[in-house]
């Protein structure tokens, strides 16, 4: 008999975390699911931890190192489950976080996806995600990109969906090495509502190692040229695009890339972002990384890497 969930946890020397992470999905309180778990050629010993489980919805799958969209890929393809969680290595479930979501879809049976509010874990402290949107309910049904101006309402973590959508949407893009989440999210808000859990049932933990933290190379990240068209027409993906384009132009001057700096910079329409984006967007070098380190000071989760002064291009 299939499973009603099938949770996929993608795994990449997280030896430190993944414990934590694994325990908290059998902790839920609804039972109604299998874990599958892509090793993706981690060189630690994260294998040796998961092995140490011993319950029979664990399958554990073991592949060279290929990237977390294969990884997920590889693991979305054998899923019995109806419906797919999706959940990163290192981060944690509140043990109701399952049984919320099965409410959500028992109540919203006309919807497809669903997610919950987020905080980031800073060690023992817990800071609710700030969103663009006043939730005036406990469940809003939302458009990704006009509720994503912020910050992102769907997350490697949080996002759960039928799996029969990726026939529309498809699978994540094994061709972007970081920031495969947000290509697919985009597409995922193109051709559906998000049924949105105003309650923090997911803590993101903050880890200098993770991938949105190291892969600085911009040859690994979306261009999002794909949405070109679409983003003509919905002026609320146009702005999400450009906040997301800061971001990587603001990494291309960080690590003195002028010609990415200034594909991205040309790329962006600068009513779509914060007299605070736009400022950073031209400041000098210095001054940015000086403004990226006080974020860092208040333990305020930073898109950019804060670099070394003598590091150069």
């Amino acid at each position: 008999m299939n499973s009603f969930f099938s949770v996929i946890i993608s795994v990449y020397n997280k030896e430190q975390y993944i414990r934590d992470t694994l325990q908290s999905v059998l902790n839920q309180t609804y039972k109604d699911f299998e874990i599958i778990i892509v090793n993706d050629g981690s060189s630690d010993n994260s294998l040796s931890v998961l092995n140490q489980f011993d319950d029979a919805r664990i399958t554990i799958i073991n592949q060279d190192n290929q990237g977390a969209s294969q990884a997920r890929n590889n693991g979305i393809s054998r899923a019995t489950g109806k419906f797919i969680a999706l959940l990163d290595g290192d981060d944690l479930w509140d043990k109701t976080f399952l049984e919320n979501i099965k409410t959500l879809i028992a109540n919203h049976p006309e919807y497809s996806v669903f997610t919950t509010a987020i905080a980031h874990k800073y060690g023992d402290k817990i800071s609710p995600v700030p969103y663009s949107f006043k939730a005036t309910a406990n469940v809003s049904i939302l458009d990704y990109f006009k509720a994503s101006e912020r910050h992102t309402i769907l997350s490697g973590s949080s996002t759960v969906f039928k799996k029969d959508i990726l026939d529309v949407t498809g699978n994540f893009d094994t061709d972007i090495k970081s920031g495969q989440d947000t290509d697919l999210w985009i597409r995922i808000g193109l051709h559906y509502p998000i049924v949105f859990l105003n309650k923090v049932l997911v803590y993101y933990v903050q880890n200098q190692n993770s991938l949105s933290n190291t892969t600085t190379d911009l040859n690994n990240k979306s261009r999002f040229d794909n949405y070109k068209f679409e983003e003509k027409e919905n002026v609320h993906l146009k702005k999400f695009l450009d906040n997301n384009r800061f971001s990587l132009a603001l990494l291309a001057k960080l690590n003195k890339n002028k010609k990415a700096y200034k594909y991205y910079k040309s790329e962006i329409s600068k009513k779509n972002l914060s007299l605070k984006r736009r400022f950073l967007l031209i400041a000098p070098i210095w001054l940015t990384k000086q403004f990226l380190k006080l974020r860092k000071v208040k333990n305020t989760k930073t898109y950019y890497p804060i670099l070394d002064d003598t590091k150069s291009s």
